[in-house]
């Protein structure tokens, strides 16, 4: 149990940052004059991008002997990309240093859940112990931020995101162990390190556990992008809005801590399962505008439609890759189902809401419906123990 505090800690110095990006961004950039269509753009480019840019941050990283180094350096250029929103103005700049930001803080996650995983089979803890504690922090960034807005404008959260990535590369440096990348201290060539990509990339069921929790994933893209400003518009205070993120955090909490157990009971493919019900739920019921009071219930199943998934699809990508593949693993399972799907989901989410206001939480439901029908298989390969 000795690296669980040192590692949660480090989860939340990039979920503080996150846990005040996700709601509170696409408020300062519409206070900036941007359209819900505009905003969608410059929340969907970095996902989309992620396709590109995660596998060959993942490379880049792989070359180092160390795990924390290039993690450092992430933590740096996040955060002179983020202050750097703050100072130039117009949709293309915004654009250029929003993607920039974003890609660079996000493929930390991917890195640190290796880093952890690994050091959660040789320790023998929970791996989501030091998780949760990191999103801790994201409970505190919404709620906090919620309550500075109430009395400060919206710029406030230019100098927390860009505080935030300083705050990584500290403690990336001060509390990550000096883990190899590679074991036995090995340093792959880049030519061999692109060739465990390619594989991966041949991997069917690799492929069908990325797309299947990619897809469920991809439902929260309507949620993180506008529920702050349809929350808003509905009459909610910034507080209740974040008590309201916090709440969908919580409950991550709670699963990741104190279900451990039935996680593996039930194994990973069930989970995704019964994650994708769960968004189906979730985002049908948020379209109809439902009241203050049975909102923080619906919140509640963030546990399921976000946590359940997420936990399962770790364990997926790890069962289905090669060890010396596994940063590429998880950094291409990221960048789908925090890239691709989702910033293909966020750019449909700004016309959208232009278009259909609250209701367009059922595209969401769509595609809750599509992963199911991934997870489902996954779940009937998973009984018969093969993929075909």
């Amino acid at each position: 149990m000795s690296r669980v505090v040192p590692l949660g800690l480090f989860y939340c110095s990039i979920f503080i940052g996150t846990g005040a990006s996700l709601p509170y961004m696409p408020v300062w950039f519409r206070a900036h004059g941007l359209s819900g269509a505009q905003i969608g753009i410059i929340l969907a480019a970095p996902m989309l991008a992620r396709i590109v840019i995660a596998p060959a941050l993942a490379v880049w990283a792989d070359g180092f002997r160390i795990r924390r180094s290039p993690m450092i350096l992430l933590g740096l250029a996040a955060a002179v990309c983020y202050g750097l929103i703050g100072v130039v103005s117009g949709f293309g700049p915004w654009l250029v240093f929003w993607l920039a930001a974003s890609s660079l803080l996000a493929t930390l996650i991917p890195l640190a859940d290796v880093l952890t995983m690994r050091r959660a089979r040789t320790e023998g803890f929970n791996y989501g112990l030091p998780r949760g504690i990191g999103s801790i922090a994201f409970v505190v960034a919404n709620i906090g931020m919620g309550g500075l807005l109430a009395w400060t404008g919206p710029d406030l959260v230019i100098v927390w995101v860009c505080a935030a990535g300083l705050l990584a590369a500290v403690s990336a440096r001060t509390l990550l162990p000096p883990d190899p990348v590679h074991e036995g201290g090995e340093r792959p060539g880049r030519r061999d390190r692109w060739r465990g990509v390619s594989e991966l990339m041949r991997n069917r069921p690799f492929l069908l556990a990325v797309v299947s929790t990619s897809l469920i994933q991809a439902t929260h893209a309507f949620y993180y992008a506008f529920s702050a400003l349809l929350w808003k518009g509905q009459g909610l205070s910034p507080t209740v809005i974040g008590l309201l993120w916090a709440t969908g955090v919580a409950a991550e909490i709670a699963f990741m801590w104190f279900l451990e157990p039935w996680r593996r009971r039930v194994g990973p493919e069930v989970l995704v399962v019964i994650g994708g019900v769960a968004a189906l739920v979730r985002w049908t019921a948020l379209a109809f505008t439902p009241p203050v009071w049975l909102l923080f219930p619906l919140q509640s199943l963030h546990a399921l439609s976000f946590a359940a998934v997420f936990m399962g699809s770790l364990q997926l990508i790890e069962r289905n890759a090669p060890p010396h593949s596994a940063s590429a693993a998880q950094t291409i399972s990221s960048a789908f189902s925090g890239g691709l799907v989702i910033g293909v989901a966020t750019l449909a989410s700004g016309a959208l809401f232009d278009a259909a206001g609250v209701l367009g939480y059922l595209g969401m439901s769509l595609l809750a419906l599509l992963g199911l029908v991934g997870a489902w298989r996954l779940s009937v390969a998973g009984r018969r123990g093969s993929v075909t």
